[in-house]
């Protein structure tokens, strides 16, 4: 089974197509055609449930659960060929790198993971103005930012930690069912996607920012703080990220090449010269997620600065990370304090290097952030959350589409 999308043209989400071509070359007409490009797997697999029923969710649970060869009869067909590609190893990479875990991403403290890695991840994924309108459409701004924040927090720690992509554990099942939860915002939005925004919602380019937001973007905001990386640990995070783009079903030609934060920031750069400026729509889900995010921090338990200080830090983070231009566009006011960030930088710094000065060192770091408390944001406003449950439908995944 496949599943066919309307062919639509992509020239009206493209800023300036011809400048796009020049600039990268031969490699243009490959980004404008996977604007319109899907994930046919996922594609045909959310087709074939709406078919086929509850059959074919239950085969899917198990196969994700428990593999492919131990599902009891054969499943549908679509959902046989994800199970059968989600199982398979990238091709020309470390079968055993999931068995260690990202080990730089671990290496970070907790509360800067929450605050930077993830908070700068979704401000990038959200600066599309096509995905902003969509996500704002799924309900009121600051509940979705804040069921975001905390899915989110929850679905990159499972996929960090030691073994957490292998077939059946959390990381593995969660980045799938996101992948699923992508198909089925394409399906739906399809049904009435305004035709002033031309292309796929949700397609590739739209995931390759999500792979963006938490490899580059991320550690962009980290070195903001003071947690830098080392080319050695620049390479080990794109390795271990090439597992999470291939169960994500990222286009390979997307991915393949890039091997450190150079090589990313130039595709980075490339999507950015097919992406529309920011409009209201970013600005508005930019703002909320801020604010939801320092309201959490700051009623966590422990939490020693105030939501006004956190909103502050926050937006020095975002500033720095995303330089001031690009700052200014996503609507990201300068803070009213920012004295504190060379001494903040300082002390990150000093810590780092003491955490990785040795192998027991840099060993003990990753033992306490798998250890430490989980993402801020679950305690302080879900304390109820559902983020780790299989959902009865297959579009509710762990973390929202894009």
């Amino acid at each position: 089974m496949t599943a066919h999308h309307p062919s639509r043209e992509s020239s009206e989400r493209v800023v300036d197509l011809e400048a796009t071509r020049r600039r990268n070359g031969g490699q243009g007409d490959d980004l404008v055609a996977m604007l319109t490009a899907g994930d046919p797997l996922a594609d045909a697999v959310i087709a074939e449930l709406d078919i086929v029923g509850p059959r074919a969710r239950q085969a899917l649970d198990a196969g994700l659960r428990h593999g492919l060869a131990r599902l009891d009869e054969r499943p549908p067909e679509a959902v046989a060929a994800l199970l059968n590609q989600v199982e398979s190893p990238p091709p020309g990479v470390d079968p055993l790198l999931p068995h260690r875990g990202d080990v730089v991403s671990l290496s970070v403290p907790p509360m800067w993971f929450g605050l930077c890695s993830i908070t700068s991840a979704l401000t990038h994924i959200h600066s599309s103005p096509a995905v902003a309108r969509l996500l704002l459409r799924t309900g009121r701004p600051a509940d979705m930012a804040t069921h975001r924040l905390v899915e989110t927090g929850v679905w990159a720690r499972q996929i960090i930690r030691p073994g957490g992509l292998l077939r059946g554990e959390p990381g593995h099942v969660a980045t799938v069912q996101v992948r699923l939860g992508h198909a089925r915002m394409r399906a739906r939005s399809l049904q009435d996607w305004d035709t002033g925004v031309r292309g796929l919602p949700v397609g590739q380019l739209d995931m390759a920012r999500t792979w963006l937001g938490f490899t580059v973007v991320a550690f962009q905001a980290l070195a903001a703080v003071g947690i830098d990386t080392t080319p050695d640990e620049e390479r080990s995070l794109y390795r271990y990220w090439a597992h999470v783009a291939h169960l994500l079903g990222l286009d390979e030609r997307l991915w393949k090449d890039v091997t450190d934060h150079a090589r990313a920031r130039r595709l980075q750069s490339r999507l950015d010269t097919m992406t529309p400026a920011p409009d209201e729509n970013v600005t508005e889900l930019t703002a909320t997620m801020v604010d939801a995010q320092a309201r959490a921090m700051a009623s966590a338990p422990g939490a020693v600065l105030s939501e006004e200080q956190l909103r502050a830090l926050i937006h020095s983070v975002l500033r720095r990370a995303f330089g001031e231009n690009t700052a200014d566009r996503l609507g990201i006011p300068l803070p009213t304090a920012t004295g504190l960030m060379p001494l903040i930088g300082k002390l990150n710094r000093e810590a780092r290097y003491w955490q990785t000065f040795s192998p027991a060192s840099a060993g003990e770091a990753r033992r306490r952030a798998l250890t430490g408390p989980g993402p801020e944001l679950i305690g302080a406003v879900l304390p109820s959350t559902t983020a780790n449950r299989w959902p009865a439908r297959a579009d509710a995944s762990g973390v929202p589409a894009a």
